[in-house]
């Protein structure tokens, strides 16, 4: 909106400053505003057309406006042309030459029109041919509005000079942040890999050693079963650490902090993607079948129209199916779960509820942070998380995720 007034503004600005100049130069001719003139009014008004005309481009071309303020007040006192000039010269004529040049030619015209005024008889000679008349003629119409236009540019020059001296700080703080960003994710990435990674890796060892060994059939296939799901949980951990040491922002673009929720849920697994293929819900399956494996009974249930989705939203279930897996494993023990995912029109439902009215023994430990990270990860997408406990025993986790 600001910037549609200032557009507009700049359009009608210079035709009105000519409609002025115009407007006061047929005054100063009248003898209203100046110097009467006996010169014949088609004539009077083409000349003041003409500064008019000079004035309302002056800010493409100050040189028209300078010879046209030159001849009118040197032939007719005419002087609103020339006093738009001398303002004008103010704010445009950047190089000392250009600026004294118009000086010492002002100078010399003011002169010229006093000798000229003098020379002539009754009115004019009374009012612009002393010299005490055409000294102060020549501060009002060319010391004035020349300190004017001088002021104005030195103004603008410092508001510029403060507007890039604050961009620039700006721009030297995102990349202060980004830096201490970029080094904060790298940390994470190195404590992540020191200490989770070695004791997943161990983990794997343990139950690679454990399958070999194993006394019975039973026991081999708990062991490979730990096994590949601590080699998954090992892939998943480098793809995590290979987002957490890549840079948060890439060159010519925006900083993350001015980009939006969306873009942001986009962008992060965007880069998980590049290093190897992300679970959809193509993979539900082997998902559910790891809890069976553990002994839970976990039943699928799926209604309405099964359709590919996007990338992110599929992502996004299985993420919301995975998270209250581990809660039910960790929570719940061997409850008998369920796992509705329903495609609707606009929307995705994921509900998982297990039916387990007591605690399981030995919980195991966790973050505290699960259902948090998740929710954060669904409303990134738009989406809406819902998690507690039933009215009729057990928990449940209800996700609804746009797809629309």
């Amino acid at each position: 909106m600001i910037d549609r007034a200032t557009r507009i503004a700049d359009l009608i600005t210079p035709w009105v400053l000519g409609a002025t100049v115009f407007l006061l130069s047929l005054a100063s001719t009248s003898g209203s505003m100046g110097v009467r003139s006996a010169l014949p009014m088609p004539l009077l008004v083409a000349v003041a057309a003409g500064c008019g005309t000079a004035a309302a481009f002056a800010r493409r071309r100050l040189w028209p406006l300078v010879a046209a303020g030159a001849v009118a007040y040197a032939w007719l006192v005419m002087w609103p042309a020339a006093f738009v000039a001398s303002y004008y010269a103010g704010t445009r004529l950047r190089r000392r030459r250009d600026l004294w040049l118009y000086v010492g030619g002002a100078v010399a015209l003011h002169a010229l029109a006093g000798l000229i005024s003098h020379r002539s008889e009754g009115y004019r000679a009374l009012v612009a041919g002393t010299v005490v008349n055409v000294l102060l003629m020549g501060a009002a119409m060319l010391a004035l509005p020349l300190v004017a236009g001088l002021w104005v540019r030195a103004r603008r020059q410092v508001l510029d000079g403060m507007r890039e001296h604050a961009e620039q700080l700006v721009r030297e703080q995102v990349l202060r942040a980004d830096q201490a960003r970029d080094q904060e994710r790298a940390r994470i990435a190195r404590e992540m890999h020191d200490v989770v990674a070695h004791r997943v890796s161990l983990m794997v060892l343990h139950a690679g050693a454990l399958e070999m060994n194993a006394p019975d059939a039973r026991t081999a296939e708990a062991a490979a079963l730990i096994g590949g799901v601590g080699r998954e949980a090992l892939t998943n951990l480098r793809e995590v650490l290979g987002v957490l040491r890549s840079p948060v922002t890439d060159r010519g673009q925006r900083p993350a902090a001015d980009r939006g929720p969306q873009s942001a849920a986009e962008r992060g697994p965007s880069l998980v993607a590049e290093r190897g293929p992300q679970p959809t819900l193509a993979d539900l399956d082997r998902l559910l079948d790891q809890s069976r494996a553990l002994g839970i009974v976990v039943n699928r249930h799926d209604e309405g129209t099964v359709r590919p989705l996007t990338p992110t939203a599929e992502r996004t279930a299985y993420r919301v199916v995975q998270e209250a897996l581990t809660n039910v494993h960790k929570h719940a023990g061997d409850a008998e779960t369920d796992v509705h995912v329903r495609y609707r029109p606009a929307e995705l439902e994921i509900l998982v509820r297990n039916q387990s009215t007591t605690a399981a023994d030995g919980d195991l430990p966790g973050s505290g942070w699960g259902l948090v990270g998740l929710r954060e990860r669904v409303e990134l997408v738009g989406g809406r998380l819902e998690a507690g406990p039933r009215d009729e025993g057990g928990f449940q986790v209800r996700a609804e995720i746009p797809v629309a």
